[in-house]
């Protein structure tokens, strides 16, 4: 089976070993949750989520042995999907904590969050725009229609219910058009763009604030400015890290899963570092960081602009959702929501990202081929 792995071995590694603290956190913090739906014990969690991961990495598996360019003949189609299915969310999407993020697919009666979809759809498309127009932006115009426009429509539809994704994705759009080399004068555009289309989403939200959360978002941001030892999640998160010191108080064991609001997805850092100490934490840290520069060595050793440029775009929105989620439970950032990576509990947050890693060995491997000369 190891033969049939092509592509850069180590990032097969992280995606595994990723995946096997997000066994080991989610057995160990559904206990609460089983408690509260009565469902009895945390084995059929681990089984469920075992299973997504099981067929995330034969989806991941799939899709590696594609041709990359291959994705960017669908990224236009895919757009085209994206932006009414987010339209749809906002206004028709399950109500879930006061957030409108997720539609019910019909007849299986699964919830499906939209944005997850949107962040593949609008890098894949970025990254086509980029390579297919590099060289040739030599003014706004030319900047606004195949890259800033889609960027901003795309982020102001995901901000209403989820801020925290929009401002990531829009980073991370940002962070590409700045290693494909766009000229700085266009990165400042959309920059400006951006701080507009907040404003205006401010100014409608104190209209409609069930459509716009910015009450949320005022709040979250007084609790960080205004309480130094953080809200009662961020509080619960750091007595479970330190609980757990340098070597964690082991598998199972961990307390603070009993208080910790979503230790299974938002705050299963804490758990992590509650059982497996700041050693644990921080070879999760690691494990993302190395995903990170892997994908720098490829960007220098690619010869296609759209494949480099659709790895990375996608290697920086997984690392940045990352570290973010874990700076919320060292409190170092406000409360985002938002969940990590191949680590959290969750159906099509794990789907995705298997898929992503998916994409981005579909590169290595192309860029493996043509090193040893059978491409």
């Amino acid at each position: 089976m190891t033969a049939q792995l092509r592509g850069d071995r180590s990032i097969w590694a992280v995606a595994a070993l990723l995946a096997l603290f997000s066994i080991l956190g989610v057995y160990s913090s559904t206990e609460g949750l089983a408690y509260l739906r009565q469902e009895g014990d945390t084995e059929a969690y681990l089984f469920r989520h075992f299973i997504i991961l099981l067929g995330g990495f034969g989806v991941a598996y799939v899709v590696h042995q594609m041709n990359h360019l291959m994705f960017r003949k669908v990224a236009p189609y895919l757009m085209m999907v994206t932006i009414p299915l987010l339209m749809y969310t906002l206004v028709f999407g399950v109500n879930i904590n006061d957030a409108r993020r997720w539609i019910e697919l019909p007849l299986i009666g699964i919830t499906f969050q939209t944005s997850d979809f949107a962040k593949m759809a609008l890098i894949l498309f970025v990254a086509r725009a980029i390579s297919a127009k590099q060289d040739k932006i030599k003014d706004l115009n030319e900047a606004f229609v195949p890259i800033i426009i889609p960027v901003i429509i795309v982020c102001g539809l995901i901000a209403p219910a989820d801020l925290s994704t929009a401002l990531l994705l829009f980073f991370t759009c940002v962070g590409m058009m700045f290693v494909g080399r766009i000229q700085i004068k266009f990165i400042l555009a959309l920059l400006m763009a951006g701080v507009l289309t907040f404003v205006i989403l401010v100014a409608i939200g104190s209209v409609f604030p069930d459509y716009v959360r910015v009450d949320t978002w005022i709040s979250r941001i007084q609790d960080y400015t205004t309480n130094p030892e953080g809200g009662y999640q961020v509080t619960q998160a750091k007595i479970a890290i330190a609980n757990g010191g340098w070597f964690g108080s082991g598998p199972g064991n961990s307390i603070q899963r009993n208080y910790l609001p979503s230790p299974y997805s938002d705050f299963i850092y804490a758990i992590i570092c509650e059982e497996y100490g700041v050693i644990g934490g921080l070879f999760l840290i690691v494990l993302y960081l190395v995903l990170f520069l892997r994908i720098g060595r490829l960007f220098t050793m690619s010869s296609k602009a759209f494949g480099s440029l659709m790895a990375v775009g996608l290697t920086i929105s997984m690392t940045l959702q990352a570290y973010v989620n874990i700076a919320v439970a060292l409190h170092l950032v406000p409360v985002t929501g938002v969940t990590l990576p191949m680590v959290s509990m969750g159906g099509t947050s794990t789907m995705f990202s298997c898929v992503a890693f998916g994409m981005i060995l579909s590169v290595s491997r192309f860029v493996e081929s043509i090193n040893q000369g059978t491409a």
